[in-house]
């Protein structure tokens, strides 16, 4: 399975913000992009043209690496998008959001995407009662995402009982914290309720040429 195994620090700094994909790296004053807030390499302090094209781009980028999708999946995630009825921009913002892996993350669950695909992976997570251990599944509304009763007393989650509340959930999904750990889909989000710093119609333009 294709993954990216590069330094995330890196992926941040050529976006010139912070993505988030580290966990509370992010948050202090080690992380990278406050000591050299400029892209990486040889010509990183340059100043290139901002021409119509690298503005898309580099919009197509950061989504790609902020729910931490290779090239093929997001251009897949745009075909089912733009089939889809409606404005494709925010529809695959949709679909990236219902991903099992980020609903992990955005409950509090996981400190980053790629710890929450991780603890996928290693099938801690049931939904409706059956272990699903596949990162990019969909999530439908009413679904209940739980964490096997086996995996309860490890650390991680330990560790996100303890912190629970401390970061904001998204107003479509609901946590159970006590007992047994329970994300509930209360609903399929809206463009109001992703608050990821994408400009969805820079991606639509880029795809359309």
């Amino acid at each position: 399975m294709a993954r990216y195994t590069g330094a995330d620090c890196k992926l941040c700094r050529r976006e010139k913000m912070k993505l988030f994909l580290k966990g509370s790296k992010c948050e202090g004053p080690k992380c990278p992009i406050e000591i050299r807030p400029y892209p990486p390499g040889e010509h990183g302090r340059g100043r290139p043209k901002e021409t119509e094209y690298l503005l898309q781009l580099r919009e197509k980028q950061k989504a790609k690496r902020i729910y931490g999708v290779l090239e093929r999946q997001f251009g897949n995630y745009y075909v089912e998008a733009n089939r889809q009825g409606g404005k494709t921009g925010e529809n695959l913002l949709r679909l990236l959001e219902r991903r099992l892996d980020n609903v992990v993350f955005r409950a509090g669950f996981a400190k980053s995407r790629d710890m929450a695909r991780q603890m996928i992976r290693h099938g801690h997570f049931l939904v409706n009662g059956k272990k699903v251990n596949i990162p990019s599944y969909q999530v439908s509304e009413a679904d209940i995402v739980e964490v096997r009763q086996k995996s309860l007393p490890m650390a991680p989650f330990e560790v996100a009982r303890a912190e629970a509340g401390e970061r904001q959930v998204p107003a479509w999904l609901g946590v159970q914290i006590d007992g047994r750990m329970r994300i509930f889909v209360h609903s399929l989000p809206v463009r109001q309720q992703i608050d990821a710093p994408v400009q969805e119609q820079l991606i639509v333009e880029l795809y359309s040429k």
